[in-house]
């Protein structure tokens, strides 16, 4: 008989977690960042399409409307809203909620470390990440490829001049199915082909930083001043496993605004959920956001690294199924 009151994760490993929370603590105390705390519900959400959000309805609100929230992403607009009022260098280690399946590398749920370094561009923020993965996972340093150069090695394709149709014949080839006929966009083909054969391939010894994205990913980040094919953003791999998303950060609120605006666009298109942008983030930007660059690391993904877990709920106390 199953006993589905007990922990999912061992003893063992959640003290792994204490201890990992408590190095990742004083890394950045020894660098003068200072932890913060923003809100889990907010009253506006992400836009982006790859993006769902848990909702619920607020029946108390002081203009005794009711009206609709949402468990946050990730704490990044709050994070900005701080940086915007001059908080200076800060991070959070707190929970995010996505709406998808559970899985071997996602749970509902989960723990999120994100900071930001006022000064520093990602490249700058690249170095102080390698350094915090060789502290807690003992790698070596990290290797670095640029989004182009990787599909180039790997594929013999260069990602930023080619049509839809050569990357589906890629895919074909690999026996990688395209869902039948539906017409797919080429950011949803580079991805596929990402996943499926660049990932596997990289960062299987130490640390892989991918970074100079697509223009068309760049999500919040600044477009390269060099090529505005690409953009200022970067993910990290390591052992198959995506640990980390940064950015060097739009500042240009008309522009996020687009940027927003066209993922609405989207949203509609494609018939997926309306939900509210985050206005008050929009705000923030107008009175200026420093120059700074950003990251969002997922925990329970680090842990897993750590302990040589094979599945999340090896390192979550109690995930979705049992909570």
């Amino acid at each position: 008989m199953t006993h589905t009151w007990q922990p999912t994760a061992s003893l063992s490993n959640i003290r792994a977690r204490a201890d990992l929370l408590h190095s990742v603590r004083q890394f950045f105390a020894a660098r003068n960042v200072l932890e913060v705390e923003t809100p889990l519900l907010s009253n506006g959400t992400v836009t982006d399409i790859h993006l769902a959000a848990f909702s619920t309805r607020f029946e108390h609100a002081s203009d005794g409307k009711t009206k609709t929230l949402y468990l946050q992403t990730s704490p990044e607009y709050a994070m900005k809203r701080l940086l915007c009022a001059q908080v200076g260098a800060c991070y959070q280690i707190g929970k995010a909620f996505r709406h998808e399946a559970e899985g071997r590398w996602h749970n509902p749920e989960f723990t999120m470390l994100e900071w930001y370094r006022p000064g520093f561009n990602h490249h700058q923020l690249m170095d102080e990440m390698d350094e915090l993965l060789q502290l807690v996972l003992a790698t070596g340093s990290a290797e670095r490829k640029s989004y182009q150069q990787v599909f180039l090695d790997q594929l013999q394709l260069d990602p930023l001049t080619a049509t839809t149709a050569s990357l589906q014949q890629v895919l074909t080839a690999h026996d990688i199915d395209v869902h039948g006929d539906m017409a797919l966009d080429k950011d949803t083909l580079l991805q596929l082909l990402f996943s499926y054969l660049i990932e596997p391939a990289i960062g299987q010894q130490v640390p892989c930083f991918i970074y100079g994205f697509p223009a068309s990913q760049a999500a919040l980040a600044k477009l390269s001043q060099h090529d505005e094919r690409v953009a200022d953003r970067f993910e990290v791999y390591f052992k198959g496993v995506e640990l980390a998303n940064g950015f060097n950060e739009l500042s240009d609120s008309d522009e996020q605004r687009r940027r927003f605006n066209n993922d609405v666009a989207q949203r509609k298109q494609l018939d997926l959920p309306e939900v509210e942008h985050d206005e008050r983030f929009l705000q923030a930007l107008e009175s200026g956001l420093p120059q700074c660059a950003g990251v969002a690391l997922g925990i329970d993904r680090l842990l897993m690294l750590k302990v040589n877990a094979s599945h999340i709920e090896q390192v979550i106390s109690f995930p979705l199924s049992r909570a």
